[in-house]
């Protein structure tokens, strides 16, 4: 848990991870900024791959990536049954817990299907760091947009709701994203929110928007509000860019 004892949400845009070049993945400096909002010197870290079905290669990717870093790391799949006896004790020891992405629509099914929903928020007041990419990033929100569907983006309106904002992911790497999330805030459907690009994390303290970080310079971050009807007002928001690992 972290340290200071506060609820903290760290939602990247994409990039927690990144190639190593050997059909692997490696941390991102955003990996360490989120190991680093725990206060530990040795964190416990538990990785969900739900978005992706809990795929064994999806797994055993997840597990040779943290190896590179100093942390105590453990899984929950529910896949096909949840891979631990009590799923709620396990995510309370943890001081992150960390979602990959995929299809945001499969995960939050299957997490109110197991009470997984319920059993963050608690991890989350209890000071439990929260953290992940796409779908890990935009289940803690009120909605987004998605490809959860099928290559059209549509809207996404029942996300966890534990930060009260819309939320756009990969928002320089699909040109769907940008102009759909102004849609979707313009008119109403969601509320106003944050969005970042590819390599850029949003930190939140509480349901407070504190800062972007990013490992990318030219990378931005985004506040989106309703504006005229029908129409969102888009402020850039400049990341605090990290130091590379």
């Amino acid at each position: 848990m972290s340290t200071d004892g506060q609820p903290h949400i760290l939602a990247i845009g994409g990039g927690g991870f990144v190639p190593d070049g050997r059909d692997g993945l490696a941390p991102s400096p955003l990996l360490r900024y989120a190991l680093d909002l725990t206060g530990q010197d040795r964190p416990r870290v538990c990785f969900l791959r739900t978005a992706v079905g809990d795929g064994a290669e999806h797994i055993a990717q997840s597990y040779a990536a943290f190896s590179t870093m100093d942390v105590e790391v453990s899984h929950l799949a529910l896949f096909p049954m949840p891979n631990v006896p009590d799923m709620r004790g396990h995510l309370l020891t943890q001081d992150l817990v960390y979602v990959s992405g995929g299809s945001v629509a499969n995960l939050l099914a299957l997490w109110r299907l197991h009470g997984l929903d319920d059993m963050m928020r608690e991890a989350w007041t209890e000071g439990v760091v929260l953290a992940g990419q796409s779908a890990g990033a935009l289940c803690w929100h009120v909605g987004g947009n998605t490809d959860s569907y099928g290559p059209q983006l549509r809207p996404l309106t029942d996300g966890l709701g534990f930060l009260p904002y819309s939320c756009g992911v990969h928002y320089d790497s699909d040109p769907q994203r940008r102009p759909l999330l102004q849609q979707l805030v313009g008119e109403g459907t969601l509320p106003g929110g944050y969005a970042a690009d590819e390599g850029v994390g949003l930190h939140y303290v509480g349901t407070e928007f504190v800062q972007a970080v990013s490992y990318r310079p030219d990378a931005g971050a985004y506040r989106l509000e309703p504006d005229a009807p029908g129409t969102a007002k888009e402020t850039r928001l400049e990341p605090r860019l990290l130091a590379a690992l």
